[in-house]
């Protein structure tokens, strides 16, 4: 294990490039900006199939789906269930930059919502009510912060939320409320468990 982030992190010549196949534990939290809501990533594992001579990676990470309640108007109590579907692996890299090691990545979901409740109402959404396009989400290493290829660490970042298509009647007021920039994410990424593919 220990040879393998050394691999890595010296960042061997091509010639001698193995490819890393790493699994790591993650969980964490989402902020919903537009509904001030938050969302638990619900423990996960995130794979990666890593390059050792350029540090780039492609993998995946199932989110499992996850509640939220925020309020409409400030008093009418709104509950779903948020789904993340994957749009497309996982892609980016880890770099030695300034003395430290350094993530950054991409995620792609749709967002889809189910068992919606307006003021503990079934709002009927039907079965694909869900973003128009995939959500892009970032998930970088803070600055000040280090990366550990075997320990992990935190990843960050920030997000657009797209319309929703699919919902129904629902449908125009979902993309009253829910559309919008400054979403966050928040992980934590921990024991690395690495072979050599």
């Amino acid at each position: 294990m220990a040879g393998a982030a050394a691999a890595l992190a010296f960042m061997p010549t091509a010639a001698n490039a193995v490819t890393l196949n790493v699994e790591y534990d993650a969980t964490g939290w989402s902020h919903i900006n537009t509904t001030d809501s938050d969302l638990w990533i619900k423990p996960t594992t995130l794979s990666l199939a890593m390059e050792s001579d350029d540090g780039t990676f492609t993998g995946h990470m199932p989110l499992q789906p996850a509640d939220t309640k925020f309020h409409l108007l400030g008093f009418l109590p709104v509950k779903a269930q948020v789904n993340f579907i994957e749009a497309a692996p996982v892609t980016g890299s880890i770099a030695y930059v300034d003395g430290a090691n350094k993530v950054t990545s991409t995620a792609s979901y749709y967002i889809r919502l189910s068992d919606v409740l307006i003021g503990g109402l079934p709002a009927f959404v039907g079965n694909n009510c869900r973003t128009k396009v995939p959500v892009t989400i970032p998930a970088n290493t803070p600055a000040g912060e280090s990366f550990d290829v075997t320990n992990g660490g935190r990843l960050v970042g920030e997000y657009t939320i797209g319309a929703f298509q699919n919902c129904g009647l629902q449908t125009f007021i979902l993309n009253q409320i829910v559309p919008g920039h400054g979403s966050t994410i928040d992980l934590n990424v921990s024991n690395g468990r690495i072979s050599v593919g």
